[in-house]
């Protein structure tokens, strides 16, 4: 279906043109790397001042979904996102939208606990050596005694995300890289002075032998433990105890 370049009110036009564009580039009407009309041609089919497509140019351009170049064959390109950009902007989304509405720790808790566990059976299944490696190599940092807090935390993080991308389904992984790299963090800042370290590398232990022997029913039962534990340090810090 052709864009509609006629279709806007004269009230807050720029986002309007940001939006129908928007809405090309994610419809495939508008492909990765094609390059849009220019701005005067823009224009001219919305029927608005160059200023305005260029003020709708940059939006789209903040969103990522576009790049510019300069010279003779340059212009304004519908951009080519990547996972690892795809990601980035997911933990920043869910680390601001969880910290900004208030949402309980349990809440975030439950919702961490139940993406990670629904990853469980492909991760399980597809895992490697590599994976394995991964998760050996973080099992023995956190396992070190002069391991920082902040240290510990980030090898936590680092460890739920290797047995994440053991599914090895990018759509898999960006779907829970806000759960982990996002709601995880948040709620480690909320219990390291309560947690025993010992008790969370006790599960990741667990984890990492049902990975090894690709024994599902043990990787649900210690992610299941760990799930139980994180919840109840969440109730001792509301509580005060």
């Amino acid at each position: 279906m052709p864009i509609n370049y006629t279709a806007i009110r004269r009230d807050g036009l720029s986002t309007q043109i940001s939006d129908t564009l928007r809405d090309a580039i994610i419809a495939g009407e508008l492909s990765a790397d094609q390059r849009l009309p220019s701005e005067t041609e823009l224009a001219e089919r919305f029927g608005v001042s160059r200023p305005t497509v260029r003020e709708a140019l940059k939006r789209l351009a903040a969103q990522n979904l576009i790049r510019t170049q300069r010279g003779a064959t340059g212009g304004a390109f519908v951009n080519r996102l990547d996972w690892a950009e795809a990601y980035d902007h997911a933990i920043t989304t869910s680390t601001l939208l969880i910290s900004m509405h208030d949402v309980s720790f349990e809440t975030v808790a439950e919702a961490r606990f139940a993406l990670e566990r629904a990853c469980l059976p492909l991760a399980v299944e597809r895992r490697t050596s590599g994976t394995l490696a991964r998760l050996q190599s973080e099992l023995a940092h956190q396992s070190a005694a002069t391991l920082s807090d902040e240290g510990f935390c980030a090898s936590d993080v680092a460890f739920h995300r290797a047995l994440v991308d053991a599914a090895a389904n990018p759509v898999l992984s960006y779907q829970l890289v806000g759960a982990i790299e996002a709601m995880q963090p948040l709620m480690n800042m909320i219990t390291y002075r309560a947690r025993d370290r010992a008790e969370i590398t006790q599960c990741h232990k667990a984890l990492l032998a049902g990975m090894e022997s690709q024994d599902l029913a043990a990787c649900t039962d210690a992610l299941d433990r760990l799930a139980v534990y994180t919840i109840s340090l969440g109730h001792r810090r509301a509580s005060g105890s």
